[in-house]
């Protein structure tokens, strides 16, 4: 079971993040990953992101403005 991230603009187009995630091993890694690079990631040209388990998607679309805004 693998943890990822994908990563969008606002006009739904996927897109490189600018720090590279790995595959987390649980959901909370995954989680706290995003904790302490949503700004570098938002910097680079990230909008929103989904929480996906294999290929499932968890949740989705979260965006990181709505972080930058608290």
């Amino acid at each position: 079971m693998a943890w990822t991230w994908r990563f969008e603009k606002s006009d739904g187009t996927e897109i490189p993040p600018s720090v590279e995630p790995e595959e987390f091993g649980t959901q909370g890694d995954a989680e706290s990953w995003l904790g302490e690079y949503w700004r570098p990631l938002l910097d680079g040209g990230v909008d929103h992101v989904f929480l996906y388990e294999d290929d499932t998607r968890i949740y989705g679309p979260m965006s990181l403005h709505e972080a930058a805004e608290a």
